[in-house]
C-alpha cells in the first residue's frame, strides 16, 4: 500500500474516530477533536510533542480571527437583549396584524434579532412572546414559533458572526463584507419560503396544540438605576443594521478606491468585522443602554451576560482549527486537493455534502462546520475558479441539514413548545431540512454568475 493512500486512510479514520467519540463515548466534541487530532499526527509517524505542537499552533490560528469576532458579537446581542431593544423589534413587528400575517412578521423580526447572537439565547429569549402573541390570537403555537425558530436559523447558519460560519470565514480567506452580502441574498428568500411559506404548508401537521397556560415565564429583567427612555426601535434597528452595513460599505469601497490611499484605508476598516462589531457594541453601550437608564457596570453585565454559552464553542471552533492544523502537518490536504482536480464532484455539493454527513452524525452545526472546513478547504486550491465566500455558505448549509435526536437544538424546540417527538419531526426537522436544501439550491444559482 502506497504512502499516500494509507495517509488518506488515516484521515479516514481520523473522522470515523471523532463521531464516534462524540455519539458513542459521549466525550465532550472538544476533547474528542483534539483526541482525533493528535491520533492522526502520532499514526502518521508524528511526534508526540511536535503534534502536540502543531494542533496548538492551529487552535491558536483558528481562535485569532474568529474568536473577537464571536466574543463582539455577543457582546453586542447581551446588550440588545437585556436593554429591551430586541423585543422593541419584535413587538414593533407584530404590532396589531392580523393572524395571517403573524408568521411572515415574526420571521422578519427573529432574522434581525437573530444577527448578532447565538441561536440558543435568541430563541429562549423569544419563547414568552410567542406564548403571547399565540394567546393574544387565540392560534396554535407553532403558527408563531416555528417562523420565528426559521428567521432565527437563517442568521445562525449563514451569517457571521455566528459561529460556524464565522470559522468558515476563517479557514476558507473569504472576505466577510462579501459573505454576508451572499448571505442575504440567499437568506432573506429563504426566510420567507421556509418562515410564513413552509408555516401555512404544513399547519394541518402542527397536531395537538400545545397548552398556552404552561409556557416558560421569563426571567425578571433588570432594572434601570435611573429612569431612562425606553429602547428606541430606531436605535435598535441602526445597532442591528451597523455591522453588516458598514462590511458592506468596506467590500464596495474597497473595491472602486485605489489601494493606498486614504479612502481605500477608510473602507478597509470598515470591511474589518472586528472594527464594525466595535463600532456597533460601542454605539449599543450608550444609544440602548446609557440612554434607557442603566448605569456603566449593568450596561457592562448586561453585555457580558451571554458570554457563559460561548465559552464551549470557542473551544470547539479552536479545536476544529488544530484538527485542520493535522491534516496540513500529515499532508492529508494537499493529497486531497491533488485528488479532487479528477472528481466530478463540484467543490460547493462536496463541501455542502461533508458538512451535511458530519451534521447528521453529530448533531452540532458548529462541530459539523469545524470537521467539515478542515477537510474541505483543500477544494479551494484544487478549483481557482470557486469562490471562497460561496464555498462558506455551501458548507454552513450543510451544516444545518437533517437535524435530530442528537441536536440540543431539536429537544430545545419540543420542550419550549411541548411537542412530541414526532411533531417536532414534521416541523423542526422538516424546517431545517428545507433550509439547508435551500440554501445549497442559492448557493449553485450564484455560482453560475460569482467566481473566485
Amino acid at each position: 500500500m502506497s504512502t499516500d493512500l494509507q495517509h488518506l486512510l488515516l484521515g479516514v479514520a481520523a473522522v470515523v474516530v471523532l463521531v464516534l467519540l462524540i455519539t458513542k463515548a459521549k466525550l465532550h466534541p472538544f476533547l474528542a477533536l483534539g483526541l482525533s487530532a493528535l491520533g492522526l499526527g502520532v499514526a502518521a509517524g508524528i511526534a508526540p510533542a511536535a503534534a502536540v505542537g502543531a494542533f496548538q499552533d492551529g487552535f491558536g490560528s483558528a481562535l485569532a480571527s474568529t474568536g473577537p469576532t464571536i466574543g463582539l458579537g455577543t457582546l453586542l446581542g447581551g446588550i440588545l437583549l437585556g436593554s429591551g431593544a430586541a423585543d422593541r423589534i419584535a413587538t414593533v413587528f407584530l404590532g396589531a396584524r392580523p393572524v395571517k400575517w403573524i408568521p411572515a412578521a415574526i420571521t422578519a423580526a427573529a432574522l434581525l434579532i437573530g444577527m448578532p447572537h447565538l441561536f440558543d439565547v435568541s430563541f429562549v429569549m423569544l419563547v414568552p412572546l410567542v406564548y403571547t402573541v399565540a394567546k393574544r390570537k387565540g392560534t396554535h403555537l407553532l403558527w408563531v414559533g416555528l417562523p420565528m425558530a426559521a428567521g432565527l436559523y437563517v442568521s445562525h447558519g449563514l451569517l457571521p458572526p455566528h459561529p460556524a460560519p464565522t470559522l468558515a470565514v476563517s479557514a476558507f480567506g473569504a472576505n466577510t463584507g462579501l459573505t454576508i452580502m451572499y448571505g442575504l441574498i440567499i437568506g432573506i428568500p429563504m426566510a420567507v419560503l421556509t418562515g410564513p411559506v413552509l408555516t401555512r404548508l404544513i399547519s394541518r401537521w402542527f397536531g395537538p396544540a400545545p397548552d398556552l397556560d404552561r409556557g416558560p415565564v421569563q426571567a425578571a429583567a433588570v432594572e434601570p438605576e435611573r429612569k431612562g427612555r425606553p429602547a428606541s426601535f430606531t436605535l435598535a434597528m441602526i445597532t442591528v443594521l451597523l455591522p453588516p452595513g458598514l462590511m458592506l460599505i468596506g467590500t464596495v469601497g474597497t473595491a472602486y478606491t485605489a489601494e493606498g490611499t486614504l479612502p481605500y484605508a477608510f473602507f478597509d476598516a470598515c470591511n474589518s468585522a472586528v472594527l464594525s462589531l466595535l463600532a456597533a457594541v460601542l454605539f449599543a453601550f450608550f444609544a440602548l443602554g446609557v440612554r434607557s437608564g442603566f448605569s456603566l457596570g449593568q450596561v457592562q453585565k448586561l453585555a457580558a451576560k451571554g458570554l457563559g454559552p460561548v465559552g464551549a464553542i470557542i473551544l470547539i471552533l479552536g479545536a476544529g482549527g488544530g484538527f485542520k492544523a493535522m491534516l496540513t502537518e500529515t499532508g492529508i490536504d494537499q493529497l486531497i486537493s491533488d485528488y479532487a482536480v479528477d472528481w466530478a464532484v463540484p467543490p460547493l455539493v462536496l463541501g455542502w455534502l461533508v458538512a451535511a454527513l458530519l451534521r447528521i452524525c453529530l448533531g452540532s452545526a458548529t462541530v459539523a462546520t469545524a470537521a467539515a472546513t478542515a477537510i474541505v478547504a483543500p477544494l479551494l486550491a484544487a478549483s481557482p475558479g470557486t469562490s471562497p465566500e460561496l464555498m462558506v455558505l455551501a458548507t454552513a448549509s450543510g451544516a444545518v441539514m437533517l437535524s435530530h435526536v442528537n441536536d440540543s437544538g431539536f429537544w430545545l424546540f419540543k420542550e419550549y413548545f411541548q411537542l412530541s417527538v414526532s411533531q417536532t419531526f414534521r416541523t423542526w426537522t422538516l424546517m431545517l431540512s428545507a433550509q439547508s436544501l435551500l440554501s445549497l439550491g442559492g448557493v449553485l444559482l450564484l455560482s453560475t454568475f460569482v467566481h473566485g
